[in-house]
């Protein structure tokens, strides 16, 4: 792992294999760590690079929520990417993160020569709508500040969002509830207010501009976020839709197997098309 200056901030960064860059990036409450059941299986073909957005992980977590923007974080990537010799890369997120390269995909189309998202939302359309969720996650935000991380953890776990979770082994369960609790309250609370669903502007009529491939993915039980990939893979020219059996919102954990099975065909249809360039890399690099 590595921590590498951008725009006046420190974000954490490990870096593993050899060949086309995937930059991954991970949930709300996350860190990069949650990859650890893809890259072993991609490093020996691709130069996967986990990121700790910004409040999370080991990345800084700054007290100014105005750092936290939709806007501010897809300018980071893009310098983290340019400081790793990634320009163009193939983007993957879950969720937040999947929202985080959703919005790069649109805003800066020459760096994404793929997307891959699972469980991810390109926003709320409705102005109304947007503007209540943003209230109830500024809400959350005041719960972090006003009763901990801990009390908040168990809250958000709680969600029907997480309940598939449960069928995950105890190992798993553990090692999740420990990353999650590992953050800390200022940049979980700046994340929710900067760039939660709420504050994202919505891209759907951005959508049928991108022309990469994309493969949106989702857990057949997580029946919202299904019809969420459902639909942006129709309006992207060039999406497809994978639903992923046996799983919820955090497919990739659920159901480790199938996903990496997913994605790897998905990659590997896309070097057959000659869009991602091979960049050179080295197993486990460090950066300075």
């Amino acid at each position: 792992m590595a921590l590498v200056s951008v725009n006046g901030i420190r974000l954490n960064v490990e870096i593993a294999g050899a060949g086309p860059p995937v930059v991954m990036l991970h949930g709300f409450t996350g860190d990069l760590s949650t990859w650890d059941c893809i890259t072993e299986s991609l490093k020996s073909r691709y130069t996967t690079i986990g990121i700790d957005l910004i409040g999370h992980g080991k990345s800084d977590a700054p007290g100014d929520e105005a750092r936290y923007s939709m806007e501010r974080c897809v300018e980071d990537m893009v310098a983290v990417s340019d400081r790793l010799g990634a320009s163009e890369a193939i983007w993957m997120g879950y969720s937040m993160g999947g929202r985080v390269a959703l919005c790069l995909g649109v805003n800066a189309p020459e760096r994404c020569s793929a997307l891959i998202l699972e469980g991810a939302s390109g926003g709320i359309e409705d102005a109304r709508e947007r503007d209540t969720r943003a209230s109830a996650d500024r809400a959350l935000a005041m719960r972090i500040e006003n009763e901990g991380v801990e009390s908040f953890i168990e809250h958000w776990e709680s969600q029907p969002l997480f309940a598939s979770q449960v069928r995950l082994d105890e190992k798993t369960k553990i090692r999740l509830r420990r990353k999650r609790l590992g953050n800390r309250g200022a940049g979980l609370a700046n994340s929710l207010r900067g760039m939660g669903t709420g504050a994202q502007p919505s891209v759907y009529d951005r959508l049928s501009s991108f022309r990469s491939p994309a493969l949106f993915l989702a857990g057949e039980d997580d029946k919202k976020f299904t019809g969420l990939a459902r639909e942006m893979s129709v309006l992207c020219p060039h999406g497809r839709y994978e639903e992923i059996p046996h799983a919820g919102h955090c497919a990739h954990l659920e159901n480790p197997e199938y996903f990496r099975k997913s994605v790897g065909n998905f990659l590997d249809s896309v070097q057959a098309e000659s869009i991602a360039e091979p960049v050179p890399g080295a197993r486990e690099r460090s950066v300075g």
